[in-house]
């Protein structure tokens, strides 16, 4: 990677965590974690002191992660949050992402993985773990009440609509990858995120949707 390195705040309320992740974080150039919270306040007050470019933040029931994300959203600042959780319940995914969520990560990802789930949001992209797409695909076939009125806060990333433009005029990932000068795991990402958003369970119904709703017209 060129140019600066990643500016990230850690939010997570247990402090070994926290000292784990920013010494895993502190093995990469890429990037640079630039202070850490145990809470919101301290969350928020980070933010007003740093130039930041993600948040990876925590999040567990009934703690204040949720209160941070409706913060930035009531401030207007469009911050990257990317969600680093062991919770792994599917109505949590969806409130997070409807709390503006740009990223949804269990901890059990590598290194690699997160850096590059971060890289990714500071791009302007979205990242979700591919278990997690599943797992809410799945639930909005099986049990569609925890999916009922999802709605993510944001329309289609620039990114996703160049990525669904490609897929629409016949191309395949490695293609996309290709036009775009991304990794092809990234591709499947922002198509992930684009059926997830579309709530449909193919590229094909996908892109579908996409034309039925004029989001590709130029």
């Amino acid at each position: 990677m060129t140019g600066k390195p990643v500016r990230v705040v850690l939010v997570d309320d247990q402090t070994l965590v926290r000292q784990g992740l920013r010494s895993l974080l502190s093995l990469t150039p890429e990037v640079e974690v630039v202070g850490e919270a145990a809470d919101g306040r301290q969350a928020l007050s980070l933010l007003e002191q740093h130039q930041v470019d993600v948040l990876l933040l925590d999040l567990r029931p009934g703690r204040d992660g949720f209160s941070i994300m409706q913060a930035l959203r009531d401030r207007g600042t469009e911050l990257p949050v990317l969600v680093l959780t062991a919770f792994d319940d599917e109505r949590i995914f969806v409130q997070a992402l409807q709390a503006g969520a740009r990223g949804y990560m269990l901890k059990d990802v590598t290194l690699d993985q997160l850096v590059s789930g971060v890289r990714c949001l500071a791009m302007g992209g979205t990242i979700l773990q591919p278990a997690v797409t599943e797992r809410l695909l799945r639930a909005a076939v099986e049990r569609p009440e925890i999916v009922e009125g999802f709605e993510r806060p944001d329309p289609l990333s620039r990114r996703e609509l160049d990525v669904l433009r490609l897929a629409a005029a016949g191309s395949s990932n490695r293609e996309i990858a290709q036009g775009l000068h991304l990794a092809e795991g990234t591709v499947k990402n922002h198509m992930s995120s684009v059926m997830l958003k579309l709530g449909v369970r193919s590229r094909t119904r996908a892109v579908l949707r996409a034309l039925e709703r004029g989001m590709l017209s130029a």
